[in-house]
């Protein structure tokens, strides 16, 4: 039988898995890390070689929050797109919500989405199971069943767990299954508007989103977890108080981890002013010291990874006015040089420390192992970019079926050259 063999030469390998940064050759073959090293071109002359110069190699770049919107809403995205958008963004897997219609909420739906990630054959798409049936907090879903159907995590993400009784009965449940339970950190009582509370949103006289409403669901949830140990991760954290309830729990030992969007690092409510739908998210953008307690988080190690939260939406859904338009942007394709331009130009962290919190941190916290790594028998999931390439953000480009970003025409560095999943070339420019 004849073996498969791709050769990386010429670029940079930043494996923060192994504590590897150095120029290096990366040889795969049938689909798995063969090999690190120089002079690989004489093991494997025949071998199919990419060039690499001026390029980092890393693992696979992981994103453990997205939304594909399949089944129920393929007008803003399928699960073919989301994954043609995700290689392009130089991520290899993904972790998709079950805020679908109807919701991933048993067995079923779990194989379904398992099915068309198959049949796209791009990225590994890994499903989060809802906490809930229907996502109504009300009663638990069959967490077991779609466990064992294959999902890696459970969420009802786009809404939290109000019910102070369902989410201990959840963390009880997520405790004895082994995994891990991610919160949308927003208590439902206190939410009454599309944007951030404050000034600006009295100046543009809209109702707000306060940050106690994602402070108050984590320190409730941060109680009653402290009696059961549950693995508990909070979701697109945006605010001050609640990166330091975060950081206070850690230092406790409480197993919790959380992540940051690149739009909490990098944009203010200010941005609303013109009431441009692009700038609505939910948490919603915050205050220029909630972005800086993010990045002091990221920084310090309290927050444990960078993610997107892509979600993508119709431009029908998102030229209706701002308080009735849908809350999220799309995020897989600009992620990796916002991240850039957030932490790494300004000098907060490394770019080795940058890759680190999008590879193998995020494959830690979800439990799955084997990825986010470039160690010799790995799957070859890896991630081929040039970090100091400029370019230009035009959202007309995007692999995604969606535009609904606010970073067009924004000037960045940091572009994807290649992607490869278990050893096949999936994206290359």
């Amino acid at each position: 039988m004849n073996t498969q063999q791709i050769l990386l030469t010429g670029g940079k390998v930043v494996d923060p898995s192994q504590k590897l940064e150095r120029d290096a050759q990366v040889l795969i073959v049938d689909g798995k890390i063969a090999d690190i090293g120089t002079g690989l071109e004489q093991v494997a002359p025949n071998a199919q070689k990419i060039d690499c110069r001026g390029c980092v190699i890393t693992p696979g770049l992981i994103d453990i929050h997205v939304h594909f919107r399949e089944p129920g809403q393929e007008a803003k995205e399928t699960i073919a797109t989301g994954s043609a958008a995700a290689v392009a963004g130089g991520f290899t897997t993904v972790c998709c919500m079950p805020n679908t219609q109807p919701a991933l909420d048993d067995a079923t739906q779990i194989e379904f989405v398992l099915t068309q990630a198959a049949r796209a054959n791009l990225c590994h798409v890994l499903p989060i199971g809802a906490i809930t049936k229907a996502r109504k907090g009300e009663e638990l879903a069959e967490m077991s069943l779609m466990q064992g159907a294959g999902a890696v995590g459970f969420s009802d993400d786009g809404v939290g767990v109000g019910s102070a009784a369902v989410m201990l009965k959840a963390l009880q449940y997520i405790k004895m299954l082994g995994s891990v339970l991610s919160q949308h950190c927003e208590e439902p009582t206190l939410t009454g508007g599309p944007m951030n509370a404050g000034l600006m949103a009295a100046k543009l006289g809209l109702g707000g989103l306060p940050a106690a409403a994602e402070e108050l669901m984590i320190s409730r949830d941060l109680l009653l977890n402290s009696r059961i140990g549950a693995r508990y991760h909070v979701q697109h954290i945006s605010t001050a108080g609640a990166v330091d309830l975060v950081r206070q729990a850690k230092k406790l030992g409480q197993p919790v981890t959380t992540e940051v969007a690149p739009h909490h690092l990098l944009l203010t409510d200010e941005c609303c002013a013109t009431y441009d739908t692009h700038y609505k998210m939910n948490p919603p953008l915050r205050t220029q010291a909630d972005i800086e307690a993010c990045i002091r988080g990221v920084v310090d190690g309290t927050i444990d990874c960078l993610a997107t939260d892509h979600a993508p939406h119709t431009r029908e859904e998102k030229e209706l006015e701002f308080d009735k338009a849908p809350f999220g942007i799309v995020g897989l394709e600009t992620a990796l040089p916002l991240y850039i331009k957030a932490l790494v130009e300004p000098g907060h962290l490394t770019l080795a420390q940058m890759i680190e919190k999008m590879t193998i941190v995020p494959a830690k916290v979800m439990q799955l192992e084997g990825r986010g790594t470039l160690a010799k028998g790995a799957t070859a999931d890896v991630t081929i970019f040039d970090p100091t390439e400029a370019w230009t953000i035009d959202a007309t480009k995007f692999a995604s079926k969606s535009r609904n970003t606010p970073f067009n025409g924004w000037n960045v560095k940091g572009r994807v050259k290649a992607t490869i999943v278990a050893g096949r070339v999936v994206y290359q420019r």
